[in-house]
């Protein structure tokens, strides 16, 4: 999962939302600061969000995951199918 690389794909027009809250009644310095720092919590949170790309990386590893798990059990029953029919032949030649 370390391979995921995240990548801000929404942008925030600072501007435009301080602009939008002046017309609302706030003064320029009030609404300079709500937009910078709704900007910088936005950035934060954003660095966590999945991408598209980081969603089809990690169903891709799951589902290679997923095949070796299903060869590596065929391959076990296979094996535990063989060494029971074995048993089951020699305690037949023994009876």
């Amino acid at each position: 999962m370390d391979r995921i690389n995240h990548m801000n794909a929404i942008t925030f027009d600072t501007l435009k939302y301080a602009n939008r809250l002046k017309k609302a009644g706030f003064t320029s310095e009030q609404a300079e600061e709500q937009a910078n720092a709704l900007s910088e919590v936005l950035e934060v949170n954003l660095k966590e969000l999945a991408t598209k790309g980081d969603i089809a990386l990690l169903k891709s590893e799951i589902e290679s995951r997923l095949t070796q798990l299903e060869q590596r059990m065929t391959i076990k029953l296979g094996t535990m199918m063989a060494a029971f029919i074995g048993a089951g032949v020699a305690l037949m030649k023994i009876l």
